[in-house]
């Protein structure tokens, strides 16, 4: 077997496997199909300071090879996820990890603060594609100036591991990755969804309550491997990969491109096993190819 185990920042994972903020619930919910301490880590739901209902049925719609979902972040709070969640987690032996939201800097950094109060979260994944309801409801993450001030501030607040989780809908992805990486981020994951929309012509309505919503599964990887590869090259910190993996192999380009780890999102829906069938194909990649460590193949791709 191969060296499976990377580093992204402080963090130490068993492999590079690791499953999507909201594709996989607080991780329990899994624990009837596979056993989940073999992942390298676990991207909890995304949380907010304060709870939030969603947004109003229906907010999720099948799209050819993907979905697009207007969930809203609904969630009980931080306090709720901390009384109640974090007990029943927090012993689970791997990489528990929350993703954060906000709709202010404010709120990004009081719910930073919360989850940096418990011992067995060693890493938060800043959710920076939310809208800033101060500057007109545009998501922080589309600009440069925007995602370093939500970073900058989460990074004074926060003392463990700070993933930055990048947003595609911008015109230059390496423009905010550099941004976040100069304000302290320990990684970046990329992607968050595409903003798409679907239509039911016979009611001449749109599909979503919200119009709009992300676009995720197989039909954005080529997008999100591209946008790692670039990235990958000017950065000095970890990227996460995700953005329709399905497979090991898809999951082994991310790596070749640049990433040291990944994330499996959308296919959770379709194959709940998924995630323990490609931490089993990455290391029998690594074997058929001579590969000691899984290390060997990141950013391994010849041009």
């Amino acid at each position: 077997m191969a060296e499976l185990s990377v580093n992204i920042g402080n963090l130490q994972l068993k492999n590079p496997v690791m499953t999507a903020s909201g594709t996989f619930g607080y991780g329990i919910e899994y624990a009837d199909f596979i056993d989940i301490s073999r992942l390298g880590g676990i991207f909890v739901k995304g949380t907010t300071i304060q709870p939030r209902e969603g947004n109003p049925y229906p907010r999720m719609a099948e799209t050819p090879a993907g979905m697009l979902n207007a969930v809203g972040l609904q969630n009980k709070g931080a306090q709720y996820f901390a009384d109640h969640i974090y007990p029943e987690i927090k012993d689970i032996d791997t990489n528990m990890i929350v993703n954060v939201s906000g709709s202010s800097v404010e709120t990004y950094v009081e719910c930073a603060e919360k989850i940096a109060e418990l011992d067995r979260i060693p890493a938060i994944e800043l959710n920076i594609s939310c809208p800033n309801v101060k500057q007109g409801g545009m998501s922080f993450g589309v600009t440069a100036h925007g995602a370093a001030e939500v970073v900058r501030a989460v990074r004074k607040a926060y003392p463990k591991t700070l993933i930055v989780k990048l947003s595609p809908n911008v015109t230059d992805i390496t423009e905010i990755a550099r941004a976040v990486e100069a304000e302290g981020a320990d990684a970046v994951s990329m992607i968050n969804t595409m903003m798409g929309m679907a239509i039911n012509a016979e009611k001449r309505k749109p599909v979503l309550s919200t119009i709009t919503g992300g676009l995720s599964g197989p039909c954005v990887k080529p997008v999100a491997l591209r946008m790692v590869w670039q990235s990958a090259k000017v950065l000095n910190i970890p990227i996460i990969g995700l953005g329709g993996i399905s497979n090991w192999k898809d999951a082994v380009e991310f790596m070749l491109a640049g990433a040291t780890a990944i994330q499996i999102g959308t296919y959770n829906f379709i194959d709940p096993t998924i995630s323990i069938q490609v931490i089993d194909g990455i290391n029998d990649y690594c074997d058929r190819h001579g590969f000691k460590s899984v290390k060997e193949i990141i950013g391994a791709l010849e041009i």
